[in-house]
């Protein structure tokens, strides 16, 4: 028995993390004799409606795939999609069968978290906004919500093991525990073990609302370090803020007047896209939590399309195999493969995968900027 109850990637890899009824679809085929090539498309919508969604889990299910006698043919990272196809498999369906609950949690899961993220982003493009949310998820699957929030332009996140994963820094500086471990009335001594005790490279941003009221815990920060001050932190429970965009600027008010315009004011705990709106022209930087890593993922679903070389479709679903194109004008189009494209129609779907080899890179700041675009285009986040 496993010491924590996490599947791990073995597991994942051999497709036993897998549905029952794909175990007992293979032994029924094997049984007959039957093993027919397949078209079979990752779908979320059949038509476009307008909601504009972000792609992401894109290297993971590619990993996943991998090594199989299949060609997948899939969206970029970080591009919007609305209806039809994202990815599209080609091979035998015994090749893949197994595979299709994992393929699924990777694309669906991470799409809702760098759609979400994606939405904070466009409510404060100017501002520094950080995934605080690893803290909601299990563990196992930080990383994801790390990556995928990076996938939507985030400016960084705060779970240490995932930056071990991705490559990159995690950000932040203390909890309230910090503070109450030193008591009330003992916020400069934290503040200034603090300064003493991190490296010189992590900013000094303090939070400051633990015990008072938080323009006086903001000024106690500045007497206490003075100009090695970069920041303070607003995290005050909804239940105590009152009008908080009230207390942010009497906070700005209040270091100004003391010739502290250089001290910035990051604010975290709950926020949204429309406390970011509310926010950002006061504020220099979010924590966001549980908008994102709570985010309900993206219903995708696998269906064969194809079954050698004829359309087949259950109901409800298109059958035949299906491109997508993005028009100059930010339009999402659906149509037959082979069919006639929009004049000015891009292509979305490129290969990911031939012959069982990746043949993609996955570069995260160009996904990020890719899905910067991509929303501007299709108007994703307009207010």
């Amino acid at each position: 028995m496993s010491e924590f109850d996490i599947v791990g990637p073995e597991a994942i890899r051999e497709g036993v993390a897998t549905d029952a009824y794909f175990q007992r679809t293979e032994a029924t085929l094997k049984h007959a004799g039957r093993n027919p090539r397949v078209v079979a498309e990752v779908t979320a919508d059949q038509f476009p409606d307008g909601n504009y969604e972000v792609f992401a889990g894109v290297k993971d299910a590619a990993a996943l795939l991998s090594g199989r006698d299949i060609d997948v043919d899939a969206m970029r990272e970080g591009l919007l999609f609305d209806g039809g196809p994202v990815m599209r498999i080609e091979g035998d369906y015994l090749e893949f069968a197994r595979f299709e609950t994992s393929l699924l949690g990777f694309l669906s899961h991470a799409s809702g978290c760098a759609t979400a993220a994606l939405e904070t982003r466009t409510a404060a493009p100017d501002s520094t906004v950080f995934s605080f949310g690893a803290r909601h998820v299990h563990p196992s699957i930080a990383a994801m919500v790390e990556r995928s929030a990076l996938v939507a332009g985030l400016d960084g996140f705060s779970h240490v093991a995932a930056g071990e994963i991705l490559g990159k820094e995690a950000s932040g500086t203390m909890p309230h525990a910090l503070l109450i471990s030193f008591g009330r009335g003992n916020q400069a001594e934290a503040f200034q073990a603090f300064d003493e005790a991190v490296p010189e490279d992590v900013p000094r941003v303090t939070l400051c609302d633990t015990y008072g009221d938080e323009t006086e815990e903001v000024l106690l920060a500045v007497e206490t370090l003075g100009d090695r001050l970069d920041s303070v932190r607003l995290d005050t429970t909804s239940s105590r803020r009152g009008d908080f965009r009230h207390i942010v600027r009497e906070v700005r008010w209040e270091l100004d007047a003391r010739g502290h315009e250089d001290v910035g004011i990051f604010v975290s705990g709950g926020l949204g896209p429309t406390e970011l709106r509310t926010l950002r022209d006061v504020v220099e930087g979010f924590g966001v939590g549980g908008y994102i890593s709570n985010a309900n993922p993206v219903d995708f679903a696998l269906d064969i399309v194809e079954v050698d070389g004829e359309p087949a479709a259950k109901r409800g679903k298109l059958s035949g195999v299906k491109a997508v194109y993005r028009t100059e004008d930010g339009g999402h189009h659906v149509g037959l493969r082979g069919t006639d494209a929009p004049a000015d129609g891009e292509p979305l779907l490129e290969p990911l995968i031939r012959d069982g080899e990746v043949v993609r890179d996955f570069d995260l700041d160009a996904a990020a900027a890719r899905a910067r675009e991509d929303a501007a285009n299709v108007g994703f986040g307009a207010e």
